[in-house]
């Protein structure tokens, strides 16, 4: 690789180790479909996707297996959420960091009388949870949350917001296209309904794969997105009211969710505090490293985040922290957590510019931008000029930190 990849916040690259083979194997050696043929092959596949949802349920503390759907990415999810619970006159609220995965729909709803209001965050993107009271209105139906920012990197606090939420009975639903496989979450500790991921970020699976983890009371009252064959009860004419068949309408992609079972497997190995401290110990040195350069601006926060625990152990051999002496155990993250993702700006360089230097003459990959975010760019003032994005995964090492710190030091000055 003649690169240095730092856009893990778009994908994350490399994936899993295994990812590749496992879905080959299933192309080539496999192939079938699952609830459509009744024979032993069918059924062995099928063990391994009803196996995914169980690895999937157990991670975020989810309710049952039934309940986690697969959706090919982590748009569609939050689409199939929306358009199968909001009715008109329905109210929702949604934070100031939200992605256009939330705003465009909720765009689209309004004009069916839907209606949704910003609670602000401050100029670091994090929520103010003391103005959510005044905003819920009679009407409020639920809550959308971008867990972590896909521009800055907060992770908002959701225990408290969603305890906010079940003490007026609205519906909770958290986007962890950011956060999932890197940052614990608890459903049921944190009151979620609905929690919308992408396989191909933390999850270190393919793109085309996505999907939901949703809880008993929502699941009974959301009408599927799309209609169409389940390989169930085929003598209906109208969708299952069972899951997951109920939102699965048509062929699943199989050779993605194998991939993606691929990848939690390996975060399972790892453990996702492992993978989280790697991660954030990259940022914090990205961070402390470009502090002083000229004419750059850090955005957001800009101060350095903890670990989840107290100390920085390398190995030497690799360049990442050693997992032999890493806590590994899924608690639900703290408050004040991140996720390694930093956005700067420049006062002297255009950011195109600068980016496509990092490129060119670093070989470093960014991206520059909005980033499909402009209400969280108007809530950290980056609106419409956008930021240039580093975002570290757990394949990064620190001489690519470095690598990007002596580059910036380089084109500033």
């Amino acid at each position: 690789m003649d690169f240095i990849y730092l856009d893990n916040a778009s994908t994350s690259f490399p994936k899993s180790p295994n990812m590749a083979s496992a879905m080959a194997d299933f192309i080539t050696t496999k192939g079938i479909n699952i609830n459509r043929g009744s024979y032993s092959p069918a059924y062995d596949v099928e063990e391994t996707i009803f196996s995914t949802r169980q690895i999937l349920k157990e991670l975020f503390n989810g309710y049952d297996e039934q309940y986690v759907t697969f959706t090919p990415n982590v748009t569609m999810s939050i689409n199939t959420v929306l358009q199968g619970l909001l009715n008109t006159g329905d109210h929702v609220l949604i934070s100031g960091m939200e992605h256009n995965a939330v705003l465009r729909p909720l765009t689209y709803l309004s004009a069916r009388g839907i209606s949704f209001d910003s609670i602000p965050c401050d100029t670091n993107g994090i929520i103010q949870l003391e103005s959510i009271e005044s905003l819920i209105k009679e009407n409020t139906k639920a809550v959308v949350l971008n867990h972590g920012s896909n521009v800055c990197g907060i992770v908002q606090d959701i225990a408290a917001l969603g305890a906010i939420c079940k003490t007026h009975d609205i519906y909770f639903i958290v986007d962890c296209a950011q956060t999932a496989g890197t940052i614990p979450i608890d459903m049921k500790a944190c009151h979620i309904d609905a929690l919308c991921f992408t396989g191909h970020k933390g999850l270190l699976g393919p793109q085309g794969i996505g999907g939901l983890c949703l809880s008993p009371r929502i699941s009974e009252v959301l009408k599927p997105l799309v209609y169409g064959g389940t390989g169930s009860v085929s003598h209906l004419v109208s969708m299952p009211t069972n899951y997951p068949d109920r939102l699965e309408a048509g062929t699943l992609n199989l050779p993605g969710i194998i991939g993606l079972y691929e990848g939690l497997q390996y975060i399972n190995q790892k453990g996702i505090n492992t993978i989280h401290r790697h991660e954030i110990t990259l940022a914090n040195r990205f961070i402390a490293g470009i502090k002083h350069i000229p004419n750059l601006i850090l955005v957001g926060h800009n101060a350095t985040f903890d670990n989840p625990t107290n100390n920085t152990i390398f190995d030497n051999r690799t360049n990442h922290a050693s997992p032999e002496l890493i806590n590994t155990s899924n608690t639900v993250a703290p408050k004040n957590q991140r996720v390694a993702v930093i956005s700067i700006t420049s006062t002297g360089v255009d950011n195109a510019t600068l980016a496509y230097r990092l490129e060119s003459e670093h070989h470093i990959l960014t991206r520059v931008g909005l980033h499909c975010a402009p209400l969280a760019h108007q809530t950290l003032g980056t609106y419409p000029t956008g930021t240039i994005r580093f975002s570290f995964g757990y394949a990064n090492t620190i001489n690519d930190v470095d690598a990007a710190i002596n580059g910036l030091q380089q084109l500033m000055i």
